[in-house]
C-alpha cells in the first residue's frame, strides 16, 4: 500500500534536507516549489495571470517571471500574497495530484509532498499524514541568509508572513525538530522512516 507523507516547514527550517534524506531512503518526491516554477513559465495561464496583475516589471529579459522581483511584492503585502496564491495554487494542486496518482500507479510505496504551504493552501486531502520540520529563528536565519543571499530583516519578513510553527506542529501527525547537526536529522528521519514499516 502506497503511504503518502505530506512534508512540510517553514523557510530555513531544514525541510528541503529532510526532503532528500526520504528520497535517500527510498521515497519519491514530489516538490511543490518545483511545481510552482513549471506552472508558471511563459505561456502559461499561471504567466499570463501573473503578468496582467503584477505587471511586465516580473519579467526577467527572457520573458521568464523573475522569482526574486515577484517575491519582493507578494511577500511584502499580505493582499498581494493572497492574490498571487489565488492565481498558482489551484494549478499546482492539480499538477501536484497527477504526479501523486503516477507514482502510486508504478506501486511507488512512500510518496512525500514537499510543500512549503502545505496547509495554508488545503493540500491535506493529498497526503495520508503530516511531518512538520521546525527549528528555532536564530538557526533559520543563519540556515536562510547562507542559502538565498537575503538579508537577516528580509527572512524575518518571509517568516512573518507565514504561518507560525506553533500552528503547524498543532496540525502535524510527526514534528522533527532541527536545531541540531545534519546527523542528528538524519537520525531522527530514520526513526520516523522506521515507523512507516514499507
Amino acid at each position: 500500500m502506497t503511504r503518502v507523507i505530506g512534508l512540510t516547514g517553514g523557510i530555513g527550517s531544514g525541510k528541503s534536507t529532510v526532503s532528500r534524506f526520504l528520497a535517500e531512503l527510498g521515497a519519491r518526491v514530489v516538490d511543490a516549489d518545483k511545481i510552482g516554477h513549471q506552472s508558471y513559465q511563459p505561456g502559461t495561464d499561471s504567466w499570463r495571470d501573473l503578468v496582467q496583475t503584477f505587471g511586465r516589471d516580473i519579467l526577467a529579459q527572457n520573458e521568464t517571471i523573475d522569482r526574486q522581483k515577484l517575491a519582493a511584492i507578494v511577500f511584502s503585502q499580505p493582499e498581494e500574497l493572497k492574490i498571487f496564491n489565488a492565481i498558482v495554487h489551484p494549478r499546482m494542486y492539480k499538477i501536484a495530484e497527477k504526479q501523486i496518482e503516477e507514482f502510486r500507479r508504478q506501486g511507488v510505496k512512500v510518496i512525500v509532498l514537499d510543500a512549503p504551504i502545505l496547509f495554508e493552501t488545503n493540500w491535506t486531502p493529498l497526503v495520508d499524514e503530516v511531518w512538520v520540520v521546525v527549528a528555532d529563528e536564530p538557526h533559520v536565519i543563519g540556515r536562510a541568509t547562507a542559502r538565498s543571499g537575503l538579508n537577516a530583516e528580509q527572512i524575518k519578513s518571509r517568516i512573518r508572513a507565514q504561518m507560525s510553527n506553533e500552528d503547524r506542529i498543532k496540525r502535524a501527525d510527526a514534528v522533527i525538530y532541527n536545531n541540531g547537526t545534519a546527523e542528528e536529522l538524519r537520525e531522527k528521519v530514520n526513526e520516523l522512516w522506521q515507523r512507516l514499516k514499507v
